[in-house]
């Protein structure tokens, strides 16, 4: 019996020392469990850290546009239809525009231009659109850089129509123009120079720069000839900084072009690039 008890009494000690061994395991497993924990949560940070600066990135790259947005260097005065500086933008420089485009020399024109260098907006008329061939000629006078402006659809003085003609000439081309260069007409001049109160309201409400002109010769039968075109455009008394000279397409002013521009820079001046006339950006 005493053997029995003995033997009872270690059995039950053994099996307490078990129990306990095994109740401290999870003890010991749970530490790694916590010091694991620490990284996770310090690689969380980490990430979120990261996504917090990933999404801080493209908001400053969308502000960069803005920043990068070009100033206009010239406004237009529309007392005497000058091109006047801003700021520090050179004065002595002038603006060249063609009219009646693109009828026979257009393109022949923009081609001088192009290869001189020199910037212009040419003002197009619809009746210069009704054939393919003459839609491409606009569409390569804009694709050599060109600025273009409504000049009507057919030429009407606007003062001898009623509103809603008016209407019918100025947007329907705008709507000629955008269906062959893809936009729309930013600069607006009328025919013969000669708006109405309405026109002037219809040209600030689509959006367009309502211009006349400084001086202009081609169209005065003793200057319909290049020699004697190239001589008074270069030499007039009416040349200024900030001129806005009016040519049309016509042989003897295609022919007078080169002449023209060489001495304009003879005389020290340069070429006012459109886009950077206030209110067409």
């Amino acid at each position: 019996m005493i053997h029995t008890k003995g033997f009872l009494l270690a059995a039950g000690l053994a099996l307490l020392t078990a129990c306990s061994s095994e109740g401290a395991a999870p003890e010991k497993k749970g530490m790694p469990d916590t010091e694991q924990a620490v990284p996770k949560t310090t690689e969380k940070s980490v990430e979120e850290e990261t996504e917090l600066e990933q999404t801080e990135v493209p908001a400053e790259k969308e502000e960069e546009p803005a920043k990068l947005a070009a100033e206009p260097k010239y406004r237009l005065n529309p007392a005497n239809w000058n091109v006047e500086p801003i700021g520090d933008a050179p004065a002595e420089a002038v603006l060249i525009t063609i009219d009646d485009a693109p009828a026979d020399h257009s393109v022949e024109m923009a081609t001088t231009l192009k290869q001189l260098d020199v910037p212009a907006i040419f003002f197009v008329n619809g009746h210069f659109l009704d054939s393919d061939e003459e839609k491409a000629n606009l569409k390569k006078i804009h694709d050599m850089g060109f600025a273009i402006g409504n000049h009507t659809y057919n030429h009407n003085n606007l003062k001898t129509i009623g509103e809603n003609q008016q209407r019918e000439e100025i947007l329907s081309l705008s709507e000629a123009v955008e269906a062959i260069i893809g936009e729309k007409p930013k600069f607006f001049r009328a025919p013969n120079g000669s708006n109405t109160d309405f026109s002037k309201a219809l040209i600030a409400q689509e959006g367009m720069l309502l211009m006349n002109w400084t001086y202009g010769y081609d169209w005065e039968k003793q200057y319909m000839d290049s020699a004697a075109l190239t001589d008074i455009m270069v030499n007039t008394e009416f040349l200024r900084n900030g001129a806005n000279l009016l040519m049309h397409d016509r042989k003897w002013t295609a022919q007078a072009l080169p002449g023209i521009i060489e001495g304009l820079r003879a005389k020290g001046y340069s070429f006012i690039e459109p886009g950077e006339i206030e209110g067409v950006q």
